[in-house]
C-alpha cells in the first residue's frame, strides 16, 4: 500500500472497488488546512474521468501495470487498431484512450502501450516522429529578417509552425510532447 503522496501520473490504483488510471496529480497545501492530493482518474471499466481528493496520508492500493511495444496498424471506423510486431495480435482502442497521440499516428508507427489487468489504458509515443508535409504556403520574399514561421499541414492533418523554406512533400521531425517542428528529416 502506498500513500496518496506517492501517486504519479500514469499509475493504476484501486478506487472504490474499480481499477482507475491516474491522469493528473497535484499536491495542495492550502493556508491553514491540512495538505491533500487532488487527482484526476479514469475508470478502466466505464472510461469516465473523475476529480478525486485524497488526504496526503491516505492509503491507496496500487495496481501492477505492464508495458508492451506495439505498432499502429490502421483506423477502423472510430477505433484505432494496434498490433504486436512479434505475435501480430491486435488491440482496438477508442479515441478517448488514444488522446492527442492520434495527431502523430501513421501506419507502422511504434508506440508503447500500457496494460492493466489485460486492458490497454494508455498509449505513449516516442519523443519525436517523422511526418510528411502535405500543405505549405509559399514564403513571402524578403520576409526572413527574423525567425519567421508559417503554418504547414502534415499527413496526419495536424498543423504546426515551421520555417519559411519548408515545402510540400518534405519530411519533418516533430516533437510529440510539444507538437513543434524540430528539424528536417
Amino acid at each position: 500500500m502506498a500513500t496518496a503522496n506517492d501517486l504519479r501520473k500514469g499509475m493504476a490504483i484501486n478506487y472504490n472497488g474499480d481499477v482507475a488510471v491516474v491522469l493528473d496529480v497535484q499536491h495542495r497545501t492550502p493556508g491553514n488546512l491540512r495538505a491533500f492530493v487532488q487527482a484526476i482518474i479514469r475508470s478502466i471499466r466505464t472510461g469516465k474521468s473523475a476529480d478525486v481528493r485524497f488526504a496526503s496520508t491516505e492509503k491507496v492500493e496500487v495496481v501492477p501495470m505492464m508495458t508492451k511495444k506495439m505498432e499502429f496498424s490502421y483506423m477502423d471506423q472510430s477505433d484505432f487498431v494496434f498490433s504486436d510486431p512479434e505475435t501480430f495480435e491486435t488491440v482496438n482502442l477508442t479515441p478517448e484512450i488514444v488522446g492527442d497521440a492520434k495527431n502523430f499516428l501513421i501506419e507502422n508507427a511504434p508506440v508503447t502501450m500500457t496494460f492493466v489487468e489485460d486492458r490497454a489504458v494508455s498509449v505513449e509515443l516516442p519523443p519525436s516522429v517523422v511526418l510528411t508535409v502535405t500543405e505549405a504556403p509559399e514564403g513571402i520574399k524578403g520576409d526572413s529578417a527574423n525567425n519567421v514561421m508559417k503554418t504547414v499541414t502534415l499527413e496526419t492533418g495536424i498543423t504546426i509552425q515551421a520555417p519559411l523554406f519548408i515545402k510540400p512533400g518534405e519530411k519533418l521531425k516533430i516533437d510529440t510532447r510539444t507538437s513543434k517542428y524540430m528539424e528536417r528529416a
